[in-house]
């Protein structure tokens, strides 16, 4: 274990296990150390926790340390698989009153079971994912939604103030944040994919795609979301502040809920056959707007 001394911290503040340090996690990390709470993080990959002890994290070697004697155990991992694997190994250091801040998109069925071993251990689980990608993450304006008992926000407001802007609070049953990250995706996923079929034909029908940009700039049907995402094509950077491949988890996580629920969602079908598309072309790794390349001539 590498221990950095942490920044001064106010008594009372709550120690926090961040558990998986990737694009999220680790930005969540550095927003929790800027507001000097107490960070032991751990990761598959221990590489990747380890710039973290440079901001004052502790650096541990397994889930269990990590979460022995923290007092909210926030988990960034990728999906439900993960997440449940994470906590079989952290359960020797967890102990009853812990607050499980649960913060990674794994769908209806996962958060109902994720619960149900929280409360057979004893953890009070806050179904708590977030909205935004890596910057927000980093500089802690995320949009958290969380649902579970209210007896549980006094330990958890120090946390949620750190690594977001705003809360938005659904209720006291785990399931009501998932459901709306869930709806909040589909925006997302949709948006995202308009895009690259807009840089798509306008390339197809021989215009510059800046032309599109610009007559698009400054009106009505202009966002920041569109200008970024397409300079971040036009430009060849496709670094990741959402990786295509946890797109293309999502788009089936939605897709799954919409069909117990009975809902039929062809936009989010065909972004789903799109990003898996760019992902056998080798795009995963990259920011999801690399679903442009499942539009160019193959």
């Amino acid at each position: 274990m590498t221990t950095a001394s942490p920044a001064d911290s106010a008594p009372g503040t709550p120690t926090v296990a961040v558990l998986g340090t990737g694009i999220m996690g680790s930005g969540m990390a550095r927003s929790l150390l800027r507001d000097r709470l107490p960070v032991r993080v751990w990761n598959r990959t221990r590489s990747k926790a380890e710039p973290l002890a440079r901001h004052g994290a502790t650096v541990t070697d397994t889930p269990e340390e990590a979460v022995r004697g923290a007092d909210v155990v926030l988990t960034a991992l990728t999906d439900a698989r993960s997440v449940a694997e994470t906590l079989t190994a952290a359960t020797p250091g967890l102990r009853p009153g812990q607050v499980w801040l649960q913060s990674a998109t794994v769908g209806l069925d996962a958060t109902t079971d994720l619960a149900q071993r929280a409360a057979g251990l004893g953890l009070v689980y806050l179904d708590a994912p977030v909205s935004g990608t890596k910057q927000p993450a980093e500089q802690g304006t995320l949009t958290v939604f969380v649902s579970g008992p209210s007896s549980a926000r006094a330990t958890a407001l120090p946390v949620l103030e750190a690594i977001g802007q705003r809360t938005v609070w659904v209720g006291e049953e785990p399931g009501g944040a998932t459901r709306l990250k869930l709806v909040a995706n589909t925006w997302v996923i949709n948006m995202v994919n308009g895009v690259a079929e807009c840089l798509n034909l306008a390339e197809g029908l021989g215009l510059d795609p800046q032309l599109f940009l610009d007559a698009m700039k400054g009106g009505p049907l202009d966002t920041p979301y569109l200008q970024g995402k397409s300079a971040a094509v036009l430009s060849g950077d496709l670094t990741p502040s959402f990786a295509l491949s946890t797109a293309l988890k999502d788009s089936r996580l939605i897709l799954d809920a919409a069909e117990a629920s009975g809902v039929t969602l062809d936009l989010v079908a065909a972004s789903a056959e799109r990003f898996a598309r760019a992902e056998a072309a080798g795009h995963g790794d990259q920011d999801m707007i690399a679903t442009y390349y499942a539009g160019r001539p193959a």
